[in-house]
């Protein structure tokens, strides 16, 4: 059921400390830690604490945990003391997405190309 934590989700698992994670800032409603396979000097994921599969889902069902995501990457922006920066949303496989937990990957440390992919 969306919003409930899920048995084989990943990011529920971190959420719930039963694996852990290199986490840089935790809220009420969002934990953000360092990607595992960083594709940048920054790669930090931010995740809501409630699960949906995806941010759609997420704005759709909780759009005030959405907001709180989205001022979380800035924030994280603000500690990593990043200057420019990306903030990236996979939904669906075919966009890469791998992990069927909402998040936000905030990427910097580097210049980033156009298009990206």
């Amino acid at each position: 059921m969306a919003g409930e934590p899920q048995d084989d989700c990943l990011f529920c698992k971190i959420v719930a400390k039963h694996i852990p994670a290199t986490i840089v800032r935790e809220t009420e409603t969002t934990v953000a830690f360092r990607d595992i396979n960083p594709q940048a000097p920054t790669h930090v994921l931010v995740i809501p604490k409630v699960h949906y599969a995806d941010a759609a889902e997420l704005a759709a069902g909780a759009p005030e945990v959405a907001a709180d995501l989205l001022r979380e990457t800035q924030a994280v922006a603000d500690e990593e003391k990043l200057d420019s920066y990306r903030i990236v949303f996979n939904t669906g496989s075919g966009a890469g997405q791998t992990v069927w937990h909402a998040h936000a990957h905030v990427l910097g440390g580097r210049g980033m190309q156009w298009p990206p992919g």
